[in-house]
């Protein structure tokens, strides 16, 4: 019986540390994947899709904010203005342009007649 209560001891022992070890491999996974100390200032304010992989993203950073251009390989800075001076969504009617249409509409339907010269 005694070679029974060793073998239980030392079988507890050998789990925990495996258990142990887990937890250690956990922290230091969730660790390193933390943001860095910069992450916190930067703020995606909105989003928009251009195309089938193309978009324009509002960055605030600080006191500026910046339009991007995204799309796949490759970021542009496509303008840049003090978040003050960014207009609120109740300050921007949908005003129709001379051919009647929104801006919304218009670039609706641009990026659809590129979509369809692409794939020609």
């Amino acid at each position: 019986m005694p070679e029974l209560g060793a073998s239980l001891v030392q079988m507890s022992f050998g789990l925990a540390v495996v258990v142990g070890l887990l937890f250690a491999c956990l922290w230091l996974l969730r660790r390193l994947s933390a943001p860095r100390g910069g992450g916190a200032a930067i703020k995606v304010l909105g989003a928009a899709a251009v195309g089938p992989r193309e978009r324009v993203v509002l960055v605030e950073i600080g006191e500026d904010v910046l339009v991007l251009g995204v799309a796949p390989g490759s970021v542009a800075r496509l303008h840049e203005l003090k978040r003050a001076d960014l207009p609120l969504p109740a300050d921007l009617p949908a005003q129709p342009l001379p051919g009647g249409k929104t801006f919304a509409t218009w670039l609706r339907q641009a990026a659809q007649r590129r979509e369809r010269r692409d794939e020609a």
